[in-house]
């Protein structure tokens, strides 16, 4: 059976964390470098292999200072852990543009299953002819469970940061040549 290989374009696609900050607000961050793709054995994604990385020290929260903070060893330590890197062991159809994406998350040299919600968007071909896709990945993980356990506490007692992190990577996939 043939398989077919797909590529993340970057030009067209994000990837984005949201945090609760004080438990009142959030804070969006983003990941400027990331690579990744997918290998597929039929018409759709039902099964396919998916793999990704993210460049830790690509982190941009939109401010200098809480960005280098979360470069530190207090956070992601970009120095000992620059990459993070997610590695599919199903991803299955639900129905018609919904799968279930389950795999290991390695972060912070710990790793850990993961399942997250992908839906397809659609395929279509670029203004050149290359064939292309997408997918809107969502889910949540524990910061904890990875080793970022850095948190201050309020005046109150309560804490600045909330332990629950919100993933959403909107990502576009080029056929690959």
């Amino acid at each position: 059976m043939a398989t077919t290989k797909w590529v993340v374009d970057p030009m067209h696609s994000e990837v984005q964390f949201k945090v609760k900050h004080l438990v009142i607000s959030t804070v969006t961050g983003t990941f400027r470098n990331f690579e990744g793709g997918a290998t597929t054995a039929h018409d759709d994604f039902d099964g396919a292999e998916v793999h990704f990385s993210l460049d830790v020290a690509s982190v941009d929260t939109n401010q200098a200072m809480r960005d280098n903070h979360l470069k530190s060893p207090e956070f992601f330590d970009a120095d000992t852990y620059p990459k993070i890197a997610f590695k599919s062991t199903s991803f299955n159809k639900i129905d018609d543009d919904e799968y279930t994406l389950t795999g290991d998350l390695t972060m912070k040299g710990i790793t850990k299953p993961v399942t997250l919600k992908a839906e397809y968007g659609g395929m279509a071909n670029d203004m050149y002819g290359n064939q292309k896709l997408g997918f809107e990945v969502t889910g949540k993980i524990n910061r904890k469970e990875f080793g970022l356990t850095h948190n201050a506490l309020t005046e109150t007692g309560g804490l600045a940061l909330g332990e629950d992190i919100k993933l959403i990577a909107n990502i576009q996939l080029a056929k690959a040549a």
